[in-house]
């Protein structure tokens, strides 16, 4: 499988089950911990006239393009042989990638104009193990293909092209 399949598996995979997981941690603690959601609503102060859908479709736009981005820097380092696509290495991208994520949204909530009122710290909080969640999602989606690319390999590697058997 090619490199983009193998990212965009990856990224959708991984950014797929981190909103599940943002998504339960929200209604567990009664806070809004949606990213496509604060993107929607940022996006919808920035610009008024838009609607409702638009930044809807726009806020989660984002999200997975974002989700891309971090699928990207992954493949590019498991595919170097930088580290390997393990649960640990997983749960430590998932680390690294979580306090660059808290970075970034603060400063996006710091240079918006009309942020969303929540609870900032809170939100920090949760962003860490929800890319956890993204890079070992992400991880399993890779090997899975990786695997199954391999076993296809294997599969066409061992047939015969033309069978020369008697009767065939």
């Amino acid at each position: 499988m090619n490199k983009t399949k193998k990212i965009t598996i990856a990224g959708i995979t991984g950014t797929a089950f981190m909103t599940l997981f943002s998504y339960i941690v929200s209604m567990v603690k009664k806070e809004d911990f949606s990213e496509p959601e604060h993107l929607a609503t940022m996006l919808h102060r920035l610009v008024p006239g838009t609607s409702k859908k638009f930044n809807q479709i726009a806020g989660w736009n984002a999200h997975f393009a974002v989700g891309l981005l971090f699928a990207t820097a992954y493949v590019e380092l498991w595919e170097a042989g930088k580290i390997k696509p393990s649960v640990k290495n997983a749960v430590l991208l998932g680390a690294v990638s979580g306090l660059l994520a808290v970075a970034v949204w603060k400063l996006t909530f710091k240079m918006h104009p009309l942020p969303p009122w929540i609870n900032y710290n809170k939100y920090y909080i949760q962003l860490v193990p929800a890319h956890v969640v993204f890079a070992l999602f992400a991880t399993l989606a890779y090997r899975l293909w990786q695997n199954q690319d391999a076993d296809v390999h294997k599969a066409t590697l061992h047939k015969p092209v033309f069978n020369m058997a008697p009767g065939a």
